[in-house]
């Protein structure tokens, strides 16, 4: 548990009107009324606000021009796309208005044909705590096991909120909006995902041990991305000497959400659990720490069709960065593998084993860092080098 006291986080106003997405409980309405406490705001997660304005969304425009202060909040956006219409309408005024329109879900926006102001707002996403956000608070096995979702790991029954918090995206955000047709189906595929946490995505082994289509498959993929709960990084083939697979990779946003959902018995080696969980802590820490930066890289894995791999490829303006993840505290030669072969064909890659050791190691090209020390010093405002 981490004491509740206001964190800085990396994430920064904007001087425009601006969404930001992000799961329930990753703390934008404690950031915002950080930022904002004079802002006008307007909750859509309160029952009786939704029924106002959808019986009646010109009462956006009168609460505006009456409002004191020119900031305007909309918090779950999501649950009336039909707002932005009117929202659209008073930043064209150029009247000073600046709104900030939080959502856990794009679903309903694209649904609706929703073109989010027309390139009026900008794009914003606010992710699970980053280590360097907890500085001396993290804990790499208490990541690992809960997670970094604010609302989790500030409870004080981390353990119960962590499986609370699985079943309210289940009642309220999946069931409630009608997302799917059979919630059983969908809890199964929740629990199948979990064994496909950080490795390559085959729909067709899915639907078969979900005993459902592979059309339904994709369906449910598809809820969890625009949901937020899920995301997928694609094969970097950028000037490709090698043949490579085709498919992504599967992640869910937190480490927690994961290891709660993966099911546990006594077969099950530690390392089966922690190693996809360790791997995906990396994944939400760099794709945090690229966003918080304007998403200036892009995030890749590489693996050739004869199963050499490396874990993560960051690409971009500042370079071209190869990550393995090992869930050991010794590197050992065949760890070295992957990278050595992504090096023979991209000789400009800086390579990165990120371990369970307490050494920093030199391995010929190759850096090996503490996992913990390198996720503690990412930081947007630095590049993955600074780490070194």
């Amino acid at each position: 548990m981490v004491e509740a006291q206001f964190i800085n986080r990396f994430l920064q106003p904007s001087g425009q009107s601006y969404f930001i997405f992000g799961p329930r409980g990753t703390g934008k309405s404690t950031w915002l009324k950080t930022f904002y406490p004079q802002a006008l705001r307007i909750d859509f997660l309160n029952p009786a606000v939704l029924r106002q304005y959808m019986a009646y969304p010109e009462r956006l425009e009168e609460t505006v021009r009456a409002a004191s202060s020119k900031t305007i909040i909309i918090d779950e956006v999501q649950k009336l796309p039909e707002i932005l219409n009117i929202v659209h309408l008073l930043i064209e005024e150029q009247q000073g208005f600046q709104f900030i329109l939080t959502g856990s879900s794009s679903r309903k926006l694209k649904r609706a044909g929703v073109n989010l102001l027309a390139g009026r707002a900008v794009l914003r996403y606010l992710h699970p705590f980053m280590a360097a956000e907890l500085g001396e608070d993290f804990s790499l096995n208490q990541a690992l096991q809960y997670g970094l979702v604010p609302l989790i790991i500030e409870s004080s029954e981390v353990a119960s909120t962590l499986q609370a918090y699985i079943n309210l995206y289940l009642q309220e955000e999946v069931k409630a909006e009608n997302l799917v047709r059979n919630i059983g189906n969908f809890s199964r595929f929740l629990e199948v995902m979990s064994f496909s946490h950080g490795s390559i995505l085959n729909i067709s082994n899915i639907a078969r041990e979900c005993e459902i289509s592979r059309k339904l498959i994709e369906g449910y993929l598809e809820v969890l991305s625009d949901l937020l709960l899920s995301f997928q990084i694609p094969v970097f083939t950028l000037r490709a000497k090698r043949e490579t697979v085709s498919h992504p990779k599967f992640y869910y946003f937190d480490t927690g959400v994961y290891n709660s959902l993966r099911p546990a018995n006594f077969l099950d080696k530690p390392s089966e659990i922690d190693g996809p969980g360790l791997e995906g802590l990396v994944a939400q820490h760099l794709r945090a720490w690229n966003d918080y930066q304007g998403s200036p890289n892009k995030i890749y894995y590489w693996r050739t069709r004869h199963g050499l791999e490396v874990d993560f490829i960051v690409h971009g303006k500042l370079g071209l960065f190869a990550i393995e993840v090992k869930n050991s505290k010794q590197i050992f030669k065949n760890d070295l593998k992957g990278l050595e072969s992504f090096c023979e064909d991209y000789p400009e890659a800086s390579p990165l084993i990120l371990y369970r050791g307490k050494d920093r190691l030199q391995k010929g090209k190759i850096l090996c860092l503490p996992v913990e020390i390198f996720l503690k010093q990412l930081n947007p405002n630095q590049d993955i080098l600074y780490c070194k």
